[in-house]
């Protein structure tokens, strides 16, 4: 790392026509001012690091030519938003980064109006864009000749999300726009985790065999070996003599109607300014392809963009562990507790062992959902289909089809975009396809794009399905087990981007059985009996030692399951005349308690006395997991508090009921 420095330009910043003053030396100290920052700043926060690294240049450029208060600009993704963010003026956020009152790791439009979509999810930015395009050029305030005034759109997409199906569908109908519209291609040979694919490998042959010679050859030869040779004439005509040498041919996007230019290089600031001065009045769909480098300017992120896509915090040692910044030393992310996704991949790895028939697919989160770890160990038996989470689940289906037991590691929020597949390909059919959802609840400072809130509410609705949660690593071994041997249809098991927890270690943790609860602690005479789901057993766990102190019996189990609930429990419950409350980290709507509250309908039981806490039916924003909880009533305090008021209420009523005259 650079020697830390007070910057001199960042913080004067307020908007990006400030840009448009500076010289070319005074834009690369820029540049270096932001990789300082963002570096200095993820390294005490954690954040997305190597992603933002590689577009310091191509952001400054972007904003240096374009004007984005009037223009359009969509973001693929997002998490390569923060040089964007601080060329709007964002830079008193940033010592916040990720926190309630601080800066958003993704696009966030009640941060600014230069952000026009919250964004986290990959393959979006092409389709928005081309629906802004046509809304502006359908309110006559689209750029064109006619109209010099006008709005351009420019969206970037990277991180190899240009493979994904809805980024397909944009480019497909982008090339029949007839105005101007950007696609910047930002190619780091990188999505995640190391790119997957035939697009990959086109990607790769594209950087290693085309030189710059070879380019201008293809320029003047293109109208020659492709259809539309009067779009080559356009070319030139609109793009100056440096652009036109970078027309390639034979490119793949040329079949989908988009003139390409590139690659180019996305860290050289002057050849970026005066390529997208040109691409600026070029009025049909483009897409510039620009080579970065993921990480640039530090060597560790360059070398380990893997690690430090998304790092924990870190920090910079010598060899006698004293923090530093320079450059040679040693980098150390700073280490946590054990974490659910950590377990899930040793509880996989030990059970591919014993399995030969067990397979698993990641959608490029091999590190993230924790797949990464059975990768090398089980080459044949382990895909990362890139960020494909539709073409995932179908294959697994696929192979479910064809005897073999796949388990698709996915983000909860991810597994939205597979749904279809879910509905299609596997329950419909019957097909034991199994899903591990990380990251479900509340996820921290990724926010409201990744909050995994909606996994129950979609899932319920498929006939047969299994749906499960894990509570801490025993628990979740037992119900990965269990999944491994259910072959009735699709199985589900959720867990929350967080520490695993040892409250219950020194507890046996029985085997999973379709349907049925575990008591943690039970009581002769109870005075609420509370339902955990997931982890959410751990906060009512802490709730109820606090409320034992008062004198208050509280009953724990854990509920395991979702779909079949343990009704048989509840039903003994609610004829026992013990109030019951739900506790899950899930929406309110269609989340666990709605699961109970339907089954005790369909036995006719009284749900007068049940009470559901979970998260609201509204949007949570970033901060830490822990203060999520706390806001919307769901940690250990919250759930005390509740229970002091059942049993006040409870209490109230059975001294009226006593004190009124019998008829």
């Amino acid at each position: 790392m650079p020697n830390k420095t007070s910057p001199s330009i960042l913080p004067s910043i307020q908007s990006p026509e400030l840009l448009r003053s500076l010289s070319m030396d005074a834009l690369r100290d820029l540049a270096a001012e932001m990789r300082t920052a963002i570096c200095e700043q993820v390294s005490r926060s954690g954040g997305h690091l190597a992603p933002n690294l590689g577009v310091v240049e191509l952001s400054i450029a972007m904003h240096r030519v374009f004007d984005f208060a009037h223009d359009r600009l969509l973001f693929d993704v997002g998490h390569q938003c923060y040089p964007h963010k601080l060329l709007t003026g964002r830079y008193p956020l940033l010592s916040k980064l990720r926190q309630r009152d601080g800066m958003a790791g993704f696009p966030e439009p009640r941060e600014s109006h230069y952000d026009l979509f919250s964004v986290g999810h990959a393959g979006t930015a092409i389709s928005t864009a081309v629906g802004m395009a046509r809304g502006d050029t359908l309110n006559g305030e689209g750029y064109s000749e006619a109209n010099p005034n006008g709005r351009r759109v420019v969206s970037i997409i990277g991180d190899a999300s240009i493979v994904n199906g809805v980024a397909m569908e944009g480019l497909n109908n982008a090339g029949t726009l007839k105005r101007q519209f950007l696609v910047i291609l930002n190619d780091n040979g990188m999505s995640i985790a190391k790119p997957q694919g035939a697009m990959a490998a086109y990607f790769d042959r594209v950087r290693l065999s085309q030189t710059y010679g070879e380019f201008r050859k293809a320029a003047k030869e293109l109208s020659k070996h492709m259809p539309g040779g009067k779009a080559l004439a356009d070319v030139y005509h609109r793009l100056g003599e440096m652009s036109k040498s970078f027309v390639s041919e034979d490119n793949w996007f040329e079949h989908f109607g988009l003139v390409t230019v590139g690659p180019v290089d996305g860290h050289d600031l002057p050849s970026l300014i005066d390529i997208l001065n040109e691409a600026k009045h070029f009025d049909r769909p483009m897409v510039l392809h620009v080579k970065t480098i993921k990480g640039k300017g530090y060597k560790f992120a360059e070398g380990d963009s893997t690690t430090f896509h998304s790092p924990s915090p870190f920090s910079v040692v010598n060899d006698d562990g004293e923090e530093l910044v320079s450059e040679g030393c040693r980098v150390e992310l700073k280490k946590s507790a054990r974490s659910f996704t950590s377990a899930f991949g040793d509880i996989l790895g030990d059970l591919m062992t014993r399995d030969p028939k067990v397979v698993a697919c990641t959608a490029a989160m091999p590190d993230g959902t924790g797949v990464s770890k059975v990768m090398n160990r089980f080459p044949d038996r382990v895909f990362d289909t890139g960020i494909c989470e539709s073409h995932a689940l179908d294959m697994m289906a696929g192979l479910a089809k064809t005897g073999w037991k796949p388990f698709f590691a996915v983000y909860s929020t991810f597994l939205q975009r597979a749904f279809d597949q879910c509905f299609q390909e596997a329950s419909l059919q019957g097909l034991p396809v199994r899903l591990c959802l990380d990251r479900a609840g509340f996820v921290g400072g990724d926010g409201a794009v990744h909050h995994g809130f909606c996994d129950i509410a979609l899932l319920a609705t498929l006939p047969k399905a299994c749906l499960m949660a894990a509570m801490d690593e025993p628990s979740l071994r037992a119900a990965v087990e269990f999944m491994a041997n259910f072959e009735d249809g699709l199985s589900a098991v959720r867990y929350p981007r967080d520490s695993v927890s040892g409250m219950f270690a020194g507890e046996a943790c029985p085997p999973f059985a379709l349907g049925k609860a575990r008591a943690l602690v039970k009581h002769a005479d109870p005075q609420v009996a509370l339902l955990g789901y997931g982890t959410s057993v751990i906060d009512a766990g802490e709730a109820a030692k606090e409320l034992a102190a008062e004198g208050i019996h509280a009953d724990l189990y854990d509920a395991r399951f979702a779909k079949p609930v343990d009704i048989d429990l509840v039903a003994s419950l609610v004829a026992r005349g013990v109030p019951i409350v739900t506790i899950e980290d899930h929406s309110i709507r269609g989340g666990f308690g709605a699961c109970v509250l339907e089954a005790c309908n369909e036995r006719g039981i009284d749900t007068r006395h049940i009470t559901r806490l979970a998260m609201p039916d509204g949007w949570v924003y970033q901060g830490e997991r822990k203060e999520q909880l706390a806001e919307v009533g769901l940690d250990a305090a919250a759930i005390a508090a509740k229970v002091r008021e059942i049993v006040a209420k409870a209490t109230s009523g059975s001294e009226r009921s006593r004190a009124m005259p019998l008829a």
